[in-house]
């Protein structure tokens, strides 16, 4: 955990992936974190494999440095518990649509004529002011929706979701990012802001940076997608006894590979060596590395292909990186022990900051185990306290 955002006090009220992933990064970067869920806590902490019934690993892999509250937010007593938090808040994220966080009184409206400075951070699944905006939203929708699921369809043409919660983690990403920009401009000008970051627009964003392709220009020159990432023999090509990527990339690349595989005819081809043929014909390029790929061992093709500086990776399992040479090198996999879990293992943050403070990393946290902390933080007695917690307006856990 870096030392860069100290004393900004961000409430998390977002669930599942999106923001956790997004908030537990401002907690990476050393924000004061206040995850409030309801007593139940959120719906991911379910979500199987895990020890116990609060702690599934998914969950616990995007809730570290952050301290658990759990409030009843559609009481009035714990309405009036969240609002003394906010007085003390920089920042409120959730991703909720904003008219139901409107109905639960805790809308931007709401929240800013008791914090004038607020960052309130709305990470809808569609954007609020188009028709849209009601459909309810999870990963899987929006990468339908965005395109993603036809980018990747199958060989038959039926679309496929990618095997990884992706729509969800680039939108926790850009909302990091609108989080941040609202944080700067509240140190530069003092003032609050009301941000929405939406998955859909954000995942179409995402893709279209490429995928525009012609429709860049008005009036078009030529239709959507990008036609290298496209291209039917763009895959991992079967060696005699795995698979390996190869990505010649630059013309240097493609003649140095075409030589020391001894076709020097190909070399000088007019589509490799002129940058816009071979844009235009990539597919017959790697057509002609599926074809030679199967004439060596993956580790005879690493050898040369590294040699010769050509882009190439043999290909993992997800199993393959918990003993990666690199990773475990850069020590990116952390092992500590939990207090309730016991030992467990975590992806650390992947990023190296020299001249920044650091501390470790705060283990992911039970339904409530720091609402009791919290609430004497913002004056409530321990006897108010227990009242709200028998009252089952907030719950309390020790570990």
């Amino acid at each position: 955990m870096f030392n860069i955002l100290n004393g900004i006090r961000v409430l998390d009220l977002t669930t599942v992936v999106l923001g956790p992933f997004a908030t537990q990064m401002l907690g990476d970067l050393g924000a004061e974190v206040i995850k409030i869920e309801n007593l139940d806590g959120d719906m991911m902490r379910a979500v199987r494999p895990g020890k116990s019934d609060e702690m599934g690993a998914g969950f616990v892999n995007c809730n570290r440095n952050k301290d658990c509250v759990a409030i009843n937010l559609k009481s009035e007593q714990g309405k009036e518990i969240f609002y003394r938090l906010v007085k003390t808040a920089d920042v409120v994220v959730h991703n909720m649509r904003n008219k139901t966080a409107v109905k639960l009184g805790i809308g931007y409206e709401d929240l800013k004529l008791i914090k004038a400075d607020l960052v309130y951070c709305g990470a809808q699944g569609f954007g609020e002011q188009g028709p849209s905006a009601d459909i309810p939203a999870y990963d899987d929708i929006i990468q339908a929706a965005s395109g993603l699921a036809y980018l990747n369809s199958d060989e038959e043409g039926r679309p496929r979701y990618l095997p990884t919660i992706v729509a969800d983690k680039v939108s926790g990403l850009q909302l990091t990012v609108a989080v941040l920009g609202g944080v700067v401009n509240k140190l530069r000008t003092g003032k609050g802001c009301f941000i929405e970051s939406p998955m859909f627009e954000g995942l179409v964003a995402f893709l279209m940076a490429e995928q525009l392709a012609g429709h860049s220009y008005v009036p078009t020159t030529g239709g959507t997608g990008y036609d290298r990432l496209t291209a039917s023999f763009r895959r991992p090509y079967p060696t005699a006894d795995g698979f390996i990527a190869i990505l010649p990339y630059s013309t240097k690349n493609w003649v140095e590979f075409f030589t020391m595989v001894g076709r020097p005819e190909w070399a000088n081809w007019e589509i490799v060596r002129d940058p816009i043929k071979r844009s235009e014909n990539i597919n017959t390029l790697y057509e002609k590395l599926y074809e030679i790929a199967p004439e060596k061992t993956t580790e005879e093709w690493c050898e040369m292909l590294q040699n010769a500086n050509i882009p190439h990776t043999k290909v993992n399992r997800l199993d393959d990186l918990l003993e990666n040479e690199h990773l475990n090198e850069v020590e990116f996999f952390k092992e500590y022990e939990h207090p309730s879990e016991g030992p467990m293992r975590q992806v650390r943050s992947h990023y190296s900051m020299e001249g920044i403070g650091s501390e470790a990393d705060r283990p992911t946290q039970r339904i409530g185990e720091s609402t009791e902390k919290i609430l004497q933080n913002v004056g409530y007695s321990d006897e108010e306290i227990s009242n709200f917690s028998s009252s089952r307006i907030v719950k309390c856990q020790k570990i």
